[in-house]
């Protein structure tokens, strides 16, 4: 690969790089205090369980019932990603 196009890689890279973090910057810039927290179905908000809430452009915000201040954010791209994965196997336990 001549200098030009590794150059050219190079600022590919670091442009996806920024929309990236911009994206989670936004994330977790939202006010999130009045979205809809959801459990698996048949789960109580009294018990211990994985929530989720929508974002806007297909965000998704998780926290632990038992810890309802830590919440991670995740653009709709990570999401997607997690989920697949998810339905492929990738985070059975073995």
């Amino acid at each position: 690969m001549s200098d030009a196009h590794e150059t050219t890689a190079e600022l590919d890279e670091a442009a996806r790089a920024a929309e990236k973090q911009r994206q989670k910057d936004e994330l977790y810039a939202l006010d999130i205090s009045g979205v809809e927290w959801r459990g698996a179905p048949g789960t109580s908000p009294e018990e211990e369980r994985v929530e989720i809430a929508n974002l806007p452009e297909g965000g998704v915000a998780m926290r632990s019932s038992l810890d309802k201040e830590t919440v991670l954010r995740y653009t709709k791209a990570e999401w997607d990603a997690f989920v697949l994965g998810a339905r492929d196997g990738e985070f059975d336990l073995k």
